[in-house]
């Protein structure tokens, strides 16, 4: 079956989604959390011989209700688009946020959206999932409405990982801090920025470890250091050193930098759309006394990634 990303309110649901059964979130990050309430969906679709959808809402609630406070994203709208593809389900319907539509009681949202729209006959929430205008909504509600209606309504009870709480919140946090590994364990995945390989000022061929320089549209990126990443372009997959920040010992830059320095190749990659994986960070970026020190401690940088990716798989 393909993978339809369908728009409320441009468009009308394709005939072809049958009964749906509904994962409904922001699924900022798909974590791991996230991928419990679809998997769910996914079995109770295929049990039901119906469809799985995923619904979500563009851009982020907050930066319509409270833009001040308005977290950065763990992805870009086309990331979180192709990982929910990759989960199984078998379309996206995409809810556009409006300050109108946030006015909106959780009535006229369960009738407009899951019944007159999706003529959903299953949906699945997050525990703390609250909706309508002022999140007046809850799962209570949701249930009853549901009753109403006619359509099934459960929900997911919020996942741990070791002692905390999966959620997006403490993994953008992980994330600000440079904890990425840490970020990587509640996301299920690494954390990827992606973008496109522009050309830079060549300064690190120059001291025998060229760099491909990203230019990304995510909000998020780690802080400024020294981190083991993977850079996949297309379906290649390549063990990298990758430096966020201004260069301290070469340059008095204002602007940062995402520079990656790909182990086992040389290859031209300007102009290719990639995404890049935080795997570990290594160290903070600091100045040198010169580019000979500079240079001795890129290699020592570089080997500690190496030690690092004969221990895991890329």
């Amino acid at each position: 079956m393909a993978f339809d990303i369908v728009h409320f309110p441009d468009a009308p649901a394709p005939a072809s989604w049958r009964q749906p059964v509904v994962a409904i979130g922001n699924f900022d990050g798909l974590h791991r959390g996230h991928s419990k309430i679809i998997e769910r969906v996914c079995r109770q679709a295929r049990e039901r011989h119906a469809t799985a959808l995923v619904l979500t809402f563009d851009p982020h609630p907050p930066r319509v209700v409270r833009p001040d406070k308005a977290p950065p994203l763990l992805m870009t709208p086309v990331q979180r688009a192709d990982a929910i593809a990759r989960t199984g389900v078998h379309g996206l319907a995409v809810v556009r946020f409006t300050p109108e539509l946030s006015q909106w009681s959780p009535e006229r949202f369960v009738e407009e959206v899951l019944v007159d729209w999706l003529r959903v006959s299953e949906v699945w929430v997050g525990g703390n999932f609250l909706f309508g205008r002022d999140r007046s909504g809850n799962f209570t509600m949701l249930r009853g409405l549901g009753a109403h209606h006619g359509f099934r309504a459960e929900k997911i009870d919020p996942v741990r990982y070791k002692e905390f709480v999966v959620s997006s919140t403490r993994v953008r946090r992980l994330v600000s801090e440079g904890r990425v590994d840490e970020a990587g364990a509640l996301l299920g995945h690494h954390y990827v920025v992606a973008g496109r390989i522009v050309e830079g000022d060549r300064r690190g061929r120059t001291l025998g470890f060229p760099t491909a320089n990203l230019d990304t549209e995510n909000e998020l990126v780690p802080p400024n250091g020294v981190y083991a990443t993977v850079l996949q372009v297309g379906r290649e997959r390549l063990a990298g050193v990758t430096n966020i920040g201004v260069r301290p010992t070469v340059t008095d830059a204002a602007h940062r930098t995402i520079e990656t320095h790909l182990m086992d190749t040389e290859r031209d990659l300007y102009g290719e759309e990639v995404s890049l994986a935080f795997v570990h960070r290594l160290r903070d970026e600091r100045r040198f006394e010169g580019v000979e020190a500079l240079r001795s401690q890129i290699a020592a940088d570089a080997a500690q990634a190496a030690a690092l990716f004969d221990r895991i798989s890329l």
